[in-house]
């Protein structure tokens, strides 16, 4: 897979993925969701979400946030393939 290039973004399934939103960090580094997006995404008080980076360059470039109790299994998706492969 080519590395793309900084500013650049991958093609990616329009019907997964998309910009709901754009918060703002305060001045404490917190976020506030909105509210449409919690309820889409059945989000509760005292949920707790795993936030996941992605590093280029040794800089963080994207963030994703999981409920991290889907954690196991997205991590098991994710590095099953590359166990297999790795085997081989």
């Amino acid at each position: 897979m080519p590395r793309l290039g900084r500013g650049e973004m991958k093609s990616v399934n329009a019907e997964c993925c998309k910009v709901d939103a754009v918060v703002t960090l305060d001045s404490k580094g917190q976020i506030l969701l909105p509210k449409d997006i919690r309820k889409r995404a059945k989000l509760k008080p005292n949920d707790k979400l795993a936030i996941i980076g992605y590093e280029r360059d040794r800089e963080i470039c994207c963030i994703m946030m999981l409920k991290a109790e889907r954690l196991g299994n997205a991590v098991n998706r994710v590095l099953s393939p590359m166990l297999r492969e790795l085997r081989k």
